[in-house]
């Protein structure tokens, strides 16, 4: 089926008007010698939500704040509507390094069976090619190797937080410490060594803040004293929208009271509570480790024990330690960016480096109730992007047009003086960068489609159309639609579609779903029952 689809989507994918303006290569390149071609430090975390950094001035921003990050934005260019293709680790990652749907790169779901094809076209052999020296240390995800890569080394699976394994080209290895710390020690000495007479494309992934948020040992206690605001709609009832009411993926439901919650079966005991994948946890640490862990979290589990709470108050404190974990566990990666960071301002690299801060995908911190990602409602579609270019005059620019992880790999490649392929269906947003696009003649429309069900967390497959205000999700399997107003209803409770007041929108974003299925080649098998 693969073969299939790429023989008969690569001849035919016309890219009709998303073409790369001259106008904005050269306004980015003249500023950049032949001789010295911008290297690009590519920092992409896992499951990092816009709410959770405050350069996007989220409720938590002064509570939990993440500085380093927040300078990328301050010093370059913050995009508030960037989005997800596909809201899931795997998926978005080949995307990202391919430029085209799931569809086309051919990964298009977690389901342990599906390899990634490296040999496709992709950021990294194209690059590479092109006089690049590239690498990619961390998560990896994609049950393949990585090709295109001059230098490797990849988290097993999705990883651990504690005394990781690493697979290289010569097989697999235990690393000791805390893996946010490693992965960025591997990224600089990486650096340290390699070939000074190239330009350098280098991937920088974190595990972190993936599931089951464990933070390094200094920072059990950052926030445990903190109560995060609780989102209006944390007990919402799903009225009007089905598939959000068979989901599970609730905070209070479904998380694993050990293995997520960090929760033991009693006052003072050292059991933990239901823990799915050991291996992964406590599994991963030495004795002293895991006593150093139960002792941290001693006082704060007795309490939970200590009196009796109704269900809504055990929903609320499970929400509270969620937060508390979460946020901790990206307190190292804002560390980890600082650091990086600071690794080429002392070795004159700062200057001609492009850094790129993002995540795989959005992520719930109990919107809706809920933890994950998966949905295209705004928290899980919507991703963090922020862009230090430092060819680019204008700081601290914020773009309010509609980019996706499609566009990436145009970008990179745009950035690097590099033509894309026909192949890739994003677009470079250098133009909007350095001012050369106007946002107004960007595109209207953005295509998503997730596919994993059945699957983990029990999301129905969907996919849709969203524009500057409103959003349309076709759950083809259910037979049902959900529209949405994002100006009225931002967060995506009240359900419009069959609403005669938006007959007209409505009729619009349903043309524009066929549209884009269109356009983009989807085959009318993936969006039937």
């Amino acid at each position: 089926m693969k073969k299939t689809i790429y023989t008969l989507l690569s001849a035919a994918l016309c890219l009709g008007s998303f073409h790369m303006p001259t106008a904005q290569a050269a306004t980015h390149t003249d500023q950049v010698s032949q001789q010295k071609r911008p290297n690009i430090l590519y920092i992409m975390s896992d499951d990092h939500a816009i709410r959770a950094i405050s350069a996007y001035k989220s409720d938590i921003a002064k509570l939990a704040p993440t500085p380093n990050i927040d300078r990328l934005a301050n010093e370059g260019t913050l995009f508030m509507r960037n989005y997800c293709a596909n809201s899931l680790c795997g998926p978005s990652r080949a995307t990202v390094l391919t430029g085209t749907h799931s569809h086309i790169n051919g990964f298009m779901a977690n389901d342990g069976k599906t390899h990634f094809n490296g040999n496709q076209p992709t950021i990294a052999n194209i690059l590479r090619k092109n006089g690049y020296q590239t690498a990619v240390i961390g998560k990896w995800h994609l049950i393949s190797n990585p090709v295109g890569f001059d230098h490797w080394e990849i988290l097993h699976d999705q990883g651990e937080y504690n005394n990781p394994d690493f697979i290289t080209k010569d097989g697999t290895h235990q690393e000791k410490g805390y893996v946010t710390s490693i992965i960025t020690k591997k990224c600089e000495n990486w650096l340290d060594h390699r070939d000074k007479s190239k330009p350098f494309f280098l991937m920088m992934h974190h595990k972190a803040p993936h599931r089951n948020w464990v933070p390094d040992a200094k920072n059990y206690h950052l926030y445990e004293d903190i109560h995060f605001p609780v989102p209006s709609n944390y007990f919402d009832d799903y009225k009007g929208r089905v598939a959000a009411g068979k989901q599970e993926m609730s905070i209070a439901r479904d998380m694993y009271e050990g293995h997520d919650l960090k929760m033991v079966r009693g006052i003072d005991s050292d059991s933990l509570l239901y823990d799915r994948w050991p291996q992964v946890f406590f599994g991963r640490m030495t004795k002293e480790e895991k006593q150093a862990f139960l002792d941290a979290y001693r006082e704060r589990n007795n309490e939970f024990y200590s009196k009796k709470r109704s269900p809504k108050e055990i929903a609320i404190w499970k929400y509270e330690r969620y937060m508390q974990e979460y946020l901790a566990t990206i307190h190292s990666v804002d560390e980890s960016v600082g650091e990086i960071y600071d690794y080429l301002k002392r070795n004159n690299l700062l200057d001609n480096t492009i850094v790129v801060y993002t995540s795989d995908q959005g992520f719930y911190t109990g919107e809706h109730g809920w933890f994950d990602k998966r949905w295209m409602y705004e928290e899980s579609y919507r991703m963090p992007l922020m862009i230090r270019d430092p060819f680019i005059k204008a700081k601290g620019k914020k773009i309010n047009a509609l980019t996706q992880n499609i566009d990436f790999a145009p970008t990179f490649l745009d950035m690097c003086g590099v033509k894309a392929p026909e192949i890739m269906q994003g677009k470079s947003f250098l133009g909007l960068m350095d001012g050369s696009v106007s946002e107004k003649n960007w595109r209207k429309y953005l295509y998503y489609h997730f596919y994993e069900y059945p699957g983990f967390h029990s999301v129905h497959r969907h996919d849709g159309v969203s524009d500057a205000r409103y959003k349309l999700l076709d759950f083809y399997q259910d037979g049902n639609y959900e529209m949405y107003d994002l100006k009225t209803d931002p967060t995506e409770m009240h359900n419009i579609f069959g609403k005669k007041k938006y007959a007209a929108t409505q009729a619009r974003l349903m043309k524009a779903l066929q549209q884009q299925r269109d356009y983009y080649k989807v085959p009318k098998k993936l969006y039937s029952k």
